[in-house]
């Protein structure tokens, strides 16, 4: 059997795949607001098979998140369209920058700068901020990162670098390594999660919590962001995946 769709397969299965997901679990870090994963056993072995149960939020571990989830009367996960879920694959390396700092914002300077290096960000592309918080898994404490007066500290996306990615460059969608889009000090300043608002208002989706970022080139790959179809849902775990060129 030969033809251009197999040929497609066999061409992919021979280049290297990166796993962007974190396992999860009831110890797995979260979001403060949200209560632990819960898994149980309902039947083992011994009974025949072996079931669980899983209760979590939607926005847990790897996650995907919808435009509902911040935006009313705009799309459910079910909604979006698969073709949407598989985009080339873009990278902004600022670990560096976000070691030295962990309050850092990508700014829209730092996106002129990558283009000078990597040529500019095409239309149609899935950007992700590495900062290498992902390497922080699965500590809790070194995720939030509090300071003395128990103040969060970590990187995040400026609605200005948002707009011009999407306004100017026309990209499709955003994933970052940290639980918010915002930096933390950019939440404690404005009270609300503006640039997490805005990607989600672009009528698209995130994913949170990527990890292995540090694996992928800045460009070349493709990202596969596979997620279940729950049924009018804000958001939902994901396996997200990259294939490198």
């Amino acid at each position: 059997m030969s033809n251009e769709l197999i040929n497609a397969i066999n061409l992919l299965k021979e280049k290297e795949w990166i796993d962007l997901t974190h396992e999860f679990g009831p110890d797995s870090p979260h979001f403060s607001a949200f209560d632990p994963a819960d898994f149980k056993t309902l039947f083992d072995h011994n009974d025949g098979f072996f079931a669980q149960s899983f209760t979590f939020p939607g926005q847990y571990g790897t996650h995907l998140d919808a435009p509902i989830h911040f935006v009313r009367d705009s799309r459910y996960l079910d909604e979006l369209d698969l073709k949407e879920l598989v985009l080339p694959l873009v990278v902004i390396d600022k670990s560096k920058e976000a070691a030295e700092n962990n309050d850092f914002t990508l700014a829209v300077d730092d996106i002129l700068q990558f283009e000078e290096e990597h040529g500019e960000i095409e239309a149609g592309t899935f950007v992700a901020l590495r900062t290498d918080w992902g390497k922080r898994w699965p500590d809790q404490k070194a995720f939030d990162n509090k300071d003395a007066e128990g103040n969060n500290h970590a990187p995040g996306w400026s609605v200005d670098a948002l707009k011009f990615l999407f306004e100017e460059r026309k990209i499709n969608a955003v994933g970052h390594e940290t639980f918010d889009t915002d930096a933390a000090v950019d939440f404690q300043k404005n009270g609300a999660l503006l640039a997490e608002y805005y990607v989600l208002d672009q009528d698209t989706y995130q994913v949170e919590l990527l990890t292995n970022l540090d694996k992928v080139p800045a460009k070349g790959a493709v990202i596969y962001n596979i997620v279940p179809k729950a049924d009018k849902a804000s958001g939902f775990p994901v396996r997200s995946f990259a294939i490198l060129p």
